[in-house]
């Protein structure tokens, strides 16, 4: 027979329905909904127009962005233009390093539509969290290693298939 505990935490169905969306982002999906909670209080959400940088290459990497609504590109700055390296459709996040102490964006986050949605994580509130709990700590860095893991083995992929067309081994000077 199953009993319910009566000392267990209720959430309301809007604490699920955030639940629900943070589970689709990777860094979270591993997290219990008292593990998820911690980060509430901390979210925000923020609108963008069109053309709007949420964020430049080399700014302090101060908050994790997961989008509600919109699409978002992340480029890179070549010379004086930007080359969109990847779009970001609803229910992704960036600005994954944001994980990680005194870190830097690599890239320049510009809205592509004529709206977009974020939900913002800042930076010092997932540092706090990770601080006070290593169990929520270990596994989004669990979490961010197997992204970052899948996107070498793509950037690999992507030079074999270039035929060596850029110098790789600058990469790891």
């Amino acid at each position: 027979m199953n009993k319910l505990n009566p000392f267990r935490k209720k959430y309301s169905d809007s604490e699920l329905q955030q639940f629900a969306f943070l589970r689709k982002i990777p860094y979270f999906k591993e997290l219990s909904f008292s593990e998820m909670s911690r980060f509430l209080p901390a979210i925000h959400q923020r609108k963008y127009e069109r053309d709007e940088v949420v964020f430049f290459r080399n700014d302090p990497s101060q908050a994790l962005y997961i989008l509600e609504k919109g699409e978002v590109t992340l480029n890179i700055d070549i010379r004086a233009d930007f080359e969109t390296i990847i779009k970001v459709n609803e229910g992704r996040a960036f600005g994954e390093n944001s994980l990680l102490e005194n870190s830097k964006r690599i890239y320049t986050a510009i809205v592509n539509t004529e709206e977009a949605l974020l939900w913002v994580i800042p930076n010092y509130a997932i540092l706090d969290i990770f601080q006070n709990n290593q169990k929520i700590r270990a596994k989004m860095m669990t979490a961010l290693a197997s992204y970052y893991n899948q996107t070498n083995q793509q950037l690999f992929t992507s030079y074999r298939n270039s035929y060596g067309f850029f110098n790789l081994g600058q990469m790891f000077e």
